[in-house]
């Protein structure tokens, strides 16, 4: 699985419990969708993501064509 598949499905698992911990926890846990969100439109522009490198670096993924 490359860099990209991986970096999608941590941000979609992130967003799904977060807006579950914001239903049946305390509305504040909407704030980590409003991060993982901004995290993500960012990366699209600079091509810059902490998991990227983290993942390319400590466990060896294969690069997709978004994170290089």
């Amino acid at each position: 699985m490359s860099i990209d598949r991986i970096v999608m499905a941590f941000a979609g698992t992130v967003i799904l419990a977060s807006v579950a911990l914001t239903q049946y926890h305390d509305p504040r846990w909407m704030w980590l969708t409003v991060f993982v969100g901004a995290n993500i439109l960012q990366a699209g522009f600079t091509r810059f993501c902490p998991l990227a490198m983290i993942l390319k670096k400590v466990f060896g993924a294969k690069p997709g064509a978004a994170f290089e």
